[in-house]
């Protein structure tokens, strides 16, 4: 695989010779695939299945992607679709597991909650951090999973979310304010 090419370019090169999609695939799999798994795909038979799903739809809809636009960005549109409609499907709730990647949200969740609460002590653990996170609206937890494990741009959420980029800050806002509400118990001195 050629580390040095763009994603840009890669698609070129596929679009010219099919055979080079591996390198799309290599690329994006592990992080589409931890990406799922943030957005409460628990099983891993799930994630793959969910996996596949979107590399053949980015494969056959590769003429159709723009290239002004980031690839990768196009990319997480697919796999989030396909996720959306893997939890539609089975009439399954997210189950949210995190790692230290959570870190992020809990600093800027305490600092905005520093005035309220100057002295108190942010008591969060990793899994009630995921237990909270799977109680919120799909779009909320989509928005902070995107931002703060993934460290997606506003552009690039408004991409993947296809929602103007103004709602993404909106859904920001709203999804922290909703996660402080969903673990009040963190946020008490």
């Amino acid at each position: 695989m050629s580390q040095s090419l763009t994603d840009e370019e890669i698609v070129r090169r596929t679009l010219a010779d099919k055979d080079a999609f591996a390198e799309i695939i290599a690329r994006y799999e592990a992080k589409l695939g931890r990406y799922l798994e943030r957005l409460g795909v628990a099983l891993p038979e799930d994630r793959e299945d969910i996996l596949q799903n979107a590399f053949i739809k980015a494969y056959r809809n590769l003429n159709s992607f723009d290239p002004s636009l980031p690839f990768s960005s196009w990319m997480y549109r697919i796999a989030h679709n396909e996720a959306m409609s893997f939890f539609r499907a089975r009439r399954a709730r997210p189950q949210v597991v995190l790692n230290e990647e959570g870190e992020a949200l809990i600093t800027e969740l305490k600092d905005e909650s520093a005035d309220a609460a100057a002295h108190a002590e942010l008591r969060l653990s990793r899994e009630g951090l995921g237990r909270a996170l799977a109680t919120l609206d799909p779009r909320y937890r989509d928005a902070l999973i995107l931002r703060f494990f993934e460290d997606r741009s506003y552009a690039e959420m408004s991409d993947i979310l296809e929602v103007p980029i103004g709602t993404v800050s909106t859904l920001i806002h709203r999804a922290k304010r909703a996660l402080k509400s969903a673990m009040p118990e963190a946020f008490t001195p």
